[in-house]
């Protein structure tokens, strides 16, 4: 975890915060489409897979901006 606020500090730091959400958002959009996409459009019902890619691609979405906040009150 530390690690991961030191990530999220050195861009703070570089001022690409903004730049690094967005990027993290639209990967984590791509990630719940292609869940959906591999749950709705096959015949093999919920699998592993998919319920995996929609909750990576939720959390993707959330907690970028969350952790960048965080990391700059530190």
């Amino acid at each position: 975890m530390d690690e991961a606020l030191e990530a999220a500090e050195v861009v703070a730091d570089s001022g690409l915060e903004g730049v690094v959400v967005w990027l993290l958002r639209l990967l984590g959009v791509a990630a719940v489409l292609a869940g959906l996409g591999l749950w709705l459009l096959t015949d093999a019902g919920l699998l592993v897979l998919p319920a995996l890619l929609i909750v990576v691609g939720i959390v993707l979405i959330a907690v970028p901006g969350i952790l960048l906040a965080f990391a700059e009150l530190a």
